[in-house]
């Protein structure tokens, strides 16, 4: 069972940057699709980044595009998401996600996902 815990939210400025990490134990990390969601309050979960296990390919929601960048160090169990130029539109809880599956490369679907942390806030103030 892979168990994920998200650090590195908060409260920032419009225009802003933050840094969110996410430590995943298990021991087969290297293999697993990696990926970060968040969730707007009264909004459905929505997908933001995914890298592949081997870090060769990574896909970004467009309203993110140019402003965040996930990255992981598999030495270390770690993904990351540095969010520069943050906006208000940015607020919301963000999540970590796993996925276990061979068949999953990268993920821009919940449904590819079968491990999740418990969600750090992101607040962004005007």
């Amino acid at each position: 069972q892979v168990q994920l815990v998200e650090s590195g939210g908060g409260l920032v400025q419009a225009g802003g940057s933050l840094r969110l990490s996410c430590a995943a134990s298990g021991r087969t990390f290297s293999t697993y699709a990696m990926g970060w969601f968040r969730q707007a309050p009264g909004k459905e979960r929505e997908f933001v980044a995914t890298k592949s296990w081997s870090g060769d390919s990574t896909y970004y929601a467009d309203s993110v595009k140019g402003r965040f960048a996930i990255s992981r160090d598999n030495r270390k169990n770690t993904v990351y998401l540095q969010m520069n130029s943050l906006k208000p539109e940015d607020t919301a809880v963000y999540y970590c996600a796993a996925s276990t599956r061979r068949t999953v490369v990268t993920g821009t679907k919940s449904v590819e996902y079968d491990a999740w942390g418990q969600g750090t806030q992101v607040t962004v103030s005007s």
